[in-house]
């Protein structure tokens, strides 16, 4: 109910595949940009840990 509401009311909604990944059109460069952005970029290959050495330091029994 939900897909067909949002697809009968919504113009901008994509339903095929090839138009996915735009989303809306108008906020795609925006998308870019957001998915980008320099600190993703950094963050990207990092571990999730915000203080490795003292989680280490705490957690390890030696």
């Amino acid at each position: 109910m939900q897909l067909v509401r949002n697809i009968s009311t919504n113009p901008e909604v994509r339903v095929t595949k090839e138009h996915r990944t735009a989303g809306i059109l108008e906020n795609f460069e925006e998308g870019q940009r957001y998915s980008q952005h320099g600190l993703r970029k950094f963050v990207r290959g990092r571990s999730p840990q915000i203080m490795p050495s003292i989680n280490g330091f705490f957690s390890d029994p030696e």
